[in-house]
């Protein structure tokens, strides 16, 4: 019997044992591990991470690495296997569509300030200078190319039916376009290469700054929805987590307004920012 005894204590104490090295791999002590991994498209949503969040999170005890993805897919594929653990890269309304195509279950924690898409051109040096039939390079996709007109309608230059879904008006949409502009839809990424072959180009911001454009040197700038403002995003399963409220501190801060404002000039601030 005290034989029995001793080996079902020896038992409980290995037991014990294995359970106090799973946690170890995973924890720190008992807490959610603070080694994290956050994903960007290269370029400015890359440069913002680094720049205005990692900082911040480091403070709070956090070991960062940064991942830059050359594409739009991999850094939500690499979010919902848990490769990493947050990812800023993408649009409210790009989100919820690669969700509901991927069948994944994201959250937009906070939106950030976006580089606009903004209208360029060599031939114009105003909106008003713009002569008719000029010929305008617009996006192919449906997204962009929507964003694209809104900003055309903005400035006066078409009227869009106004029974078309907003955030999907297309040039079927156009009414009214008193100068007879020319659409040139193509691929969003050889936009910023369009301007000098086209009178006009409607170029996205993150386009514009990988190409080293200035986006003040736009002749006009988007003032776009927030569901076309960039967000960061993490798996539904982490929404409530330490690092959801911690990243959405960060961003509500006044430390991150202040380098937005010095280091992303000409970046459009979302509506809760300007409340």
């Amino acid at each position: 019997m005290k034989k029995l005894t001793w080996i079902l204590a020896a038992s409980a104490l290995a037991l014990a044992a294995c359970g106090g090295e799973e946690t170890d791999s995973g924890t720190e002590g008992g807490e959610a591990s603070k080694d994290i991994k956050l994903g960007a498209t290269a370029g400015p949503y890359s440069d913002m991470l680094n720049a205005a969040i990692v900082p911040s999170l480091e403070e709070k005890g956090y070991t960062v690495e940064t991942i830059e993805f050359s594409d739009y897919i991999q850094p939500n594929n690499a979010l919902n296997n848990g490769e990493i653990d947050a990812n800023l890269f993408q649009h409210t309304v790009y989100l919820e569509n690669f969700e509901t195509e991927n069948n994944m279950d994201l959250s937009a924690l906070i939106t950030v300030p976006t580089a606009p898409m903004g209208i360029y051109s060599n031939e114009f040096d105003s909106i008003e200078a713009i002569e008719e039939g000029a010929t305008i390079a617009i996006p192919n996709d449906p997204v962009n190319g929507a964003r694209a007109l809104l900003i055309l309608q903005d400035e006066g230059l078409v009227e869009l039916d106004p029974d078309a879904e907003v955030l999907k008006v297309s040039e079927r949409d156009v009414t009214e376009n008193p100068k007879n502009l020319v659409f040139q839809p193509i691929e969003a990424g050889q936009l910023p290469r369009s301007v000098e072959g086209t009178d006009l180009a409607a170029v996205p911001g993150n386009y514009a700054l990988a190409a080293d454009m200035d986006l003040l040197d736009a002749l006009a700038l988007e003032d776009m929805p927030d569901q076309y403002r960039n967000v960061v995003a993490v798996s539904a399963d982490n929404e409530d987590s330490e690092l959801a409220a911690d990243l959405v501190e960060i961003v509500e801060s006044e430390e991150f307004e202040v380098v937005i404002d010095e280091q992303f000039v000409g970046f459009g601030k979302p509506e809760w920012m300007a409340e």
